[in-house]
């Protein structure tokens, strides 16, 4: 599950759940969110399973996303 990281590996439900959070609140102020690569550093989870959530939860329900990558 996890490469990269020794601490305790990416959960993507927790991920999910998180930005199920902040698209209440995005739409609730018509904010834009901005964000690195979530899970993907130290938590050594894959960019290949948390960028579908962020479609799900955010770009979907048309709030603006951009992800930063360095």
């Amino acid at each position: 599950m996890r490469t990269g990281s020794k601490g305790a590996p990416v959960r993507y439900e927790a991920i999910d759940a998180g930005l199920e959070r902040v698209a209440v609140k995005a739409q609730e102020l018509g904010a834009s969110v901005h964000m690195p690569r979530i899970g993907c550093g130290l938590a050594g989870g894959k960019w290949s399973r948390a960028e579908p959530l962020i479609g799900e939860r955010l770009t979907r329900c048309g709030i603006p996303v951009t992800v930063y990558d360095r």
